[in-house]
């Protein structure tokens, strides 16, 4: 029996614009427009690129006693990240682990003042959901009558000013609310895209028009999940069942970053997250492996599942690619995999496809610079 696919409130308009569909995460989600992927990837870089992420599972978090620390402490028993110390106003990026020190999913948080906004990823809402209600002392609310847009690249922030007023002053990762004809938009200066940009969640009543307007303008083309994942890998942005996974640790995935001063040993709320004992000894010591880039010296891409070895006839297998792809902006196959941490960039590693080994380069992530809003 074949899977009923949700729809967001967007598809009759990636319909009308020729969209591919195709099953994403229990989703039907546009994958190209008529334009395709490379013209999709280039016109993000350089002018704006609108993309439906309404599948993303929205979820307020509220406070039961009124008291937003609470509900900010209860959350660090499930995210390493400092909750607690993010101010209202501003977003930051989190991970649940397991008590292993596995990454159970990558997320946003961001502090409205009275509760807390978590944007987490479709194909794991169902777990995370679940996963936060074991929470004592707050309420968990799925949002389920909004819409989700991105409007990433150059152009996304003087075409988004005319629309709403204010939106320029914005720093990166803040977050904050805009009238639109009426109805309440929820916007943060973020991304998936690695260039400036703009995550805006829409009322259901008001989500098409919103988008049809902003698609109006000339700068602005409708980007499918195939250009995404190129602009994501380019960014060296992690796809949460790809290059993260409850096997791996946020030390090995390069996301040590996100686990906030205070929570790391010494801090002032040290651990009490699941498995901090691993992750806070490997942020201290390091980890075996890493999250890397990877760069092939031939054209030819090398895409996930591809083995890595340490020679080019014999020798021993080092890892496995979990996204690789040709990035329009580099002019290159690019690709990320989990290596020996002790290799160093620039070290010559062989990548084996169809029996044949490829020569490859360890690269420094990202592939492009990014160009975030400061």
């Amino acid at each position: 029996m074949a899977e009923e696919l949700n729809r967001t409130g967007l598809y009759d308009l990636h319909v009308a614009e020729g969209a591919k569909m195709v099953p994403f995460a229990g989703w039907e989600m546009p994958v190209q427009f008529p334009t395709g992927v490379l013209t999709e990837h280039l016109h993000t870089r350089a002018h704006a690129g609108l993309f439906d992420v309404s599948h993303m599972g929205q979820v307020k978090i509220l406070p039961k006693d009124g008291d937003l620390a609470s509900a900010a402490l209860a959350l660090e028993t499930l995210i390493p990240a400092d909750v607690l110390g993010l101010p209202e106003g501003r977003q930051r990026y989190g991970l649940f682990t397991n008590a292993e020190g596995g990454i159970l999913d990558d997320l946003m948080f961001a502090n409205r003042g009275d509760h807390y906004i978590l944007v987490v990823n479709a194909a794991r809402a169902d777990h995370d959901i679940p996963h936060l209600q074991t929470l004592a002392g707050v309420e968990v609310q799925p949002i389920t009558d909004r819409g989700l847009i991105a409007l990433q690249g150059p152009k996304a922030v003087e075409v988004l000013e005319r629309q709403l007023p204010g939106v320029s002053a914005m720093a990166f990762m803040d977050v904050a609310s805009f009238d639109w004809q009426g109805a309440e938009l929820w916007v943060s200066r973020s991304g998936y895209t690695g260039e400036d940009g703009f995550e805006i969640s829409i009322p259901e009543a008001s989500l098409t028009a919103f988008v049809e307007t902003l698609m109006d303008y000339p700068e602005v083309l409708p980007i499918g999940l195939a250009a995404r994942d190129s602009l994501r890998l380019e960014a060296g942005m992690p796809l949460y069942g790809h290059d993260l996974t409850e096997e791996t640790t946020p030390v090995e995935a390069g996301l040590a970053w996100s686990i906030g001063k205070a929570r790391r040993s010494g801090g002032a709320r040290a651990g009490g997250f699941p498995g901090a004992d691993k992750v806070l000894g490997q942020v201290q010591d390091g980890a075996a492996s890493r999250r890397v880039g990877l760069t092939p010296e031939g054209r030819a891409p090398i895409r996930e599942g591809v083995t890595i070895f340490d020679a080019e006839i014999g020798g021993v297998e080092i890892g496995e690619v979990c996204s690789g792809g040709f990035g329009p902006s580099v002019g290159g196959p690019v690709a990320m995999a989990y290596l020996p941490a002790a290799l160093s960039t620039g070290s010559l590693v062989w990548a084996e496809v169809r029996g044949k080994r490829m020569p490859v380069r360890v690269t420094a992530l990202p592939f492009i610079t990014p160009s975030y809003k400061r």
